[in-house]
């Protein structure tokens, strides 16, 4: 299958904001700082307009999904906005029957388990990602000069979800369709790459000026797996993103030892979760690729001078790095009070 998504060039957006040329590995006068689900259940004001309304049709109303993403950069005034949607978005739009289940995340009507399933999965129609490029270009227009990163899953987590029928934090049933039948595997996230390709590559197109690769259940995988059975599909997912000119982010949960094969799809930034310091995060990239992280969630309710000193210490060791965005290790926890994050975000734009 071939991707029919043909995009203008995009590049030279935001290029003199802190975030994008620390993306591009210069160093900005103030370390930039978002957070990985800023926009959500953390804010009252999301609560509040969410009211009665499905996650994923949100994520579908361009005007809800706008004003959700521009929720928490003026509440918090972080150096960039994350567009609010879902990982699964894609797989939606392509035509699977797929909900967000309270409590436990997205849940799949049918399991794509065997070669007929997998043969039997829809194309994804590109007038489909309208209401996609329609909420991106509403956001743009009214973010000035903050940019907007755009994010997709990569094809493993999003296969792993179809496989597993939901979240799994093992992926038994994954793995082992990855190695019982490498044909059915490599069909399925051939279609995972392309349909999320092109969902990350509409948020460009339409005026994102980053984007971010989410992994997040690649930390169940082995260096080996990782090589062999994923990292082609990822590559391949974000190559018509990487067409635009456009940085690109790579994040995943438990990632530390697939680093170096993580940035080796492509990606120009890795972001780092809590459990590996910064500092040897890049040493094991050869101390040339910038870094986003790594602050630890579970901190965020300690007292504050707790907080400070971790945030210091964070800082401290993204000096490593050609570059630094700070960044949480992993989401925004949804019992966090946001004044925490509006404290972290102006401490660090005092002390970078």
């Amino acid at each position: 299958m071939s991707s029919p998504y043909a995009l203008p060039s995009v590049t030279n957006r935001h290029e003199d904001s802190a975030l994008v040329r620390a993306y591009r590995g210069m160093r900005p006068e103030k370390t930039p700082i978002w957070f990985m689900r800023q926009a959500g259940r953390s804010l009252p004001e999301y609560r509040d307009l969410r009211v009665g309304t499905d996650m994923l049709d949100a994520c579908l109303t361009p005007e809800l999904a706008s004003e959700i993403t521009l929720q928490p950069v003026r509440r918090h005034h972080v150096d960039a906005a994350i567009f609010f949607s879902d990982i699964v978005i894609p797989v939606r739009l392509a035509g699977v029957d797929v909900t967000i289940v309270a409590g436990r995340g997205p849940v799949l009507a049918s399991p794509v388990r065997t070669a007929a399933d997998v043969a039997a999965l829809p194309p994804l129609d590109p007038e489909a990602l309208a209401p996609v490029r329609d909420a991106v270009t509403m956001t743009v227009a009214q973010l000035g000069a903050t940019p907007l990163i755009g994010f997709a899953g990569a094809p493993y987590t999003l296969a792993s979800y179809l496989v597993e029928g939901g979240p799994s934090k093992e992926q038994l049933r994954t793995r082992a369709l990855m190695h019982s039948d490498p044909e059915t595997w490599s069909a399925l996230l051939r279609w995972c790459s392309e349909i999320t390709g092109a969902f990350l590559a509409a948020q460009i197109g339409a005026g994102a000026s980053a984007g971010q690769l989410f992994d997040s259940w690649a930390g169940s995988l082995s260096l080996a797996d990782y090589t062999e059975h994923v990292a082609r599909h990822s590559a391949a997912a974000i190559a018509p993103a990487k067409a635009l000119g456009v940085p690109i982010v790579h994040f995943g949960i438990g990632t530390g030892e697939l680093l170096g094969a993580m940035h080796g799809i492509g990606a120009d930034v890795m972001g780092v979760d809590w459990r590996l310091p910064l500092d040897e995060a890049s040493r094991r990239l050869g101390d040339t690729v910038p870094l986003q992280g790594n602050i630890d969630p579970a901190l965020l309710t300690a007292p504050w001078p707790v907080i400070e000193a971790h945030v210091r210490d964070v800082l401290a060791r993204g000096l490593a790095a050609p570059a630094h965005v700070v960044n949480l290790g992993h989401g925004v926890p949804p019992d966090t009070d946001p004044d925490v994050l509006t404290r972290i975000v102006e401490f660090v734009h005092a002390h970078a």
